[in-house]
């Protein structure tokens, strides 16, 4: 197993939240990480980030690990949930609510009724 594969596993298995991408949750460097943070920001959700501009290895090996060619990557509870456009999706239907819920994962109600609304 590559150093970067036990990175990924020991990032994902001691948080329940994970976002992979590119920059940092206070400044990141690509639209699509911006706009998963924002949302994950915004609801108050609790997640580590993962900057994977700081090490091709890592940028690579969470490519590898999910067999997902994209990032960002959010993993909740250690499974893999998707990338940008499938987290937009799950806010808006509700289904990211849902899977927190089911996971034990605080999350503000009232702000992912309000990204709802304002995107209705």
């Amino acid at each position: 197993m590559s150093d970067a594969t036990t990175q990924i596993k020991d990032k994902v298995s001691s948080n329940d939240v994970v976002l992979f991408m590119k920059g940092t949750k206070e400044m990141p460097q690509c639209g699509f990480s911006s706009r998963v943070a924002g949302v994950l920001n915004y609801m108050g959700v609790d997640f580590a980030d993962v900057n994977v501009l700081a090490d091709e290895a890592l940028r690579q090996g969470i490519k590898d690990y999910s067999d997902w060619p994209t990032i960002p990557q959010l993993y909740v509870k250690g499974e893999f949930v998707g990338g940008s456009d499938i987290i937009t999706e799950m806010t808006l239907s509700g289904e990211l609510d849902t899977l927190f819920e089911q996971n034990g994962v605080h999350y503000d109600k009232d702000a992912a009724d309000k990204i709802r609304e304002a995107n209705g």
